[in-house]
């Protein structure tokens, strides 16, 4: 644009008049725009000029740089101040060195997508466990990465593309059980159990996921059945029961009908563990399944309506993916019990990096671990198994077996 026949205070008021609905194309030199400003400032003798016909030219420049207001004042100012226009901004000399790089972040975006994008300090524990673990190079940098900036990695334009009803339980009085939390006294085999329904389409019930977890160690076994009646619950409870590798001592559960029976009663005194229930206004009492109800069971199957026929399909993906995979690769959170010094008698939890362990290796540093293990299960063995795939290909082979799940539940409802 040559606007330098415009030399009047009466053609800058034509021309901003005439052009309120005219959208120019800025160029995007800005050498050219400061010796536009420089020029125009000059040409009307801004410094001589009245407070309103001033801000007429500040307008004017506003309206042919493409600059703010404030930044045309500043340029102004420098102009009359004798100062020749020039960009001041200079790319450093030497910049900062990347410190994790594109295949950095693409193998963070993998890691995630196969886990599910777990908190950042059980990630950051899958990280270092790739390197110093299973020896893979890959994961060298990644290993060092701290939580706070593994969350900056996340946010970043490359990670984002690449990963581009309730019905509460009724009360019902029973004297089964004993209405306290459990109390495992840093002892493995204190079992939280709970329920998770898969949905209902058009009043036709779906499957039921069991989730059991044990309190100290966070081993978690999961299976599935048809209903929650005795005649389906029960040989799918004493399956998860023996299933875990310590022997269980404890059985916790909330206050359904399904859990709080005779039946149930009977197969756990068999076993001589204690059976507890969940007290009134205390929804921590299970909040360690019902935890792991979200960050596990939902995650991995959903919320869509499964068919009941297919229990026994997915039991089956349970107890040979899920349940491995979950104990032997899946980083938890164990809490750090230290004492309050601003409120006397008071326990705070704290997590720390180094409480971040697989239940296995929680299950290995428990001093009475070997004490409390199966006969038939040896602690070599699992570590052994452990080791022999990493944490990434075990979770890579759980969701390709998901996957195939799946399918052929859609194959077979068709």
């Amino acid at each position: 644009m040559n606007e330098s026949k415009i030399q009047t205070l009466d053609q800058v008021r034509q021309f901003l008049d005439g052009t309120r609905d005219v959208h120019f194309a800025i160029a995007s030199d800005d050498q050219s725009r400061y010796a536009h400003i420089s020029d125009v400032v000059r040409r009307f003798g801004y410094r001589r000029l009245g407070r309103p016909d001033k801000g007429l030219v500040l307008r004017y420049l506003q309206r042919t740089s493409g600059y703010s207001e404030p930044q045309v004042k500043r340029l102004v100012k420098r102009v009359r101040a004798g100062q020749g226009l020039r960009k001041r901004y200079q790319a450093p000399a030497h910049p900062f060195a990347r410190r994790y790089t594109h295949a950095d972040v693409l193998l963070l975006a993998e890691l995630d997508r196969a886990f599910g994008t777990m908190s950042g300090p059980a990630t950051a524990h899958l990280l270092q466990r790739a390197f110093s673990h299973y020896g893979d190079g890959r994961y060298e940098r990644l290993s060092q990465l701290s939580v706070s900036h593994l969350y900056n990695l996340r946010a970043s334009p490359l990670y984002q593309r690449r990963r581009v009803l309730h019905t509460k339980t009724r009360p019902t009085n029973n004297s089964i059980a004993i209405r306290r939390a459990p109390a495992p006294e840093g002892r493995a085999g204190f079992i939280r159990i709970d329920s998770v329904h898969q949905g209902d389409l058009d009043g036709v019930k779906g499957v039921y996921y069991i989730n059991a977890v044990d309190c100290v160690t966070q081993w978690q076994v999961v299976a599935c059945c048809e209903q929650i009646s005795e005649a389906f619950l029960l040989p799918v409870i004493e399956q998860m029961l023996q299933s875990f590798p310590f022997t269980v001592l404890g059985f916790h559960a909330d206050n359904g009908s399904e859990y709080i029976n005779h039946r149930v009663a009977q197969l756990l005194d068999k076993l001589r563990a204690e059976f507890t229930k969940s007290r009134p206004r205390h929804s921590n009492d299970n909040g360690l399944a019902e935890t792991k109800n979200a960050a596990v069971v939902r995650r991995v199957f959903g919320y869509a309506h499964i068919p009941q026929r297919f229990a026994a399909l997915i039991n089956t993906f349970c107890t040979q993916h899920l349940t491995p995979f979950i104990n032997l690769h899946r980083p938890c959170l164990f809490a750090t019990e230290i004492a309050d010094a601003r409120k006397p008698g008071r326990v705070r939890k704290v997590y720390r990096h180094a409480d971040v362990m697989t239940p296995l290796d929680k299950l290995a540093s428990l001093p009475q671990a070997l004490q409390n293990l199966r006969p038939t299960v040896q602690l070599p063995t699992l570590q052994a198994q452990a080791r022999s795939i990493s944490d990434l290909h075990a979770a890579l082979r759980v969701n390709e077996a998901r996957q195939a799940l799946f399918k052929t539940i859609q194959r077979r409802r068709a």
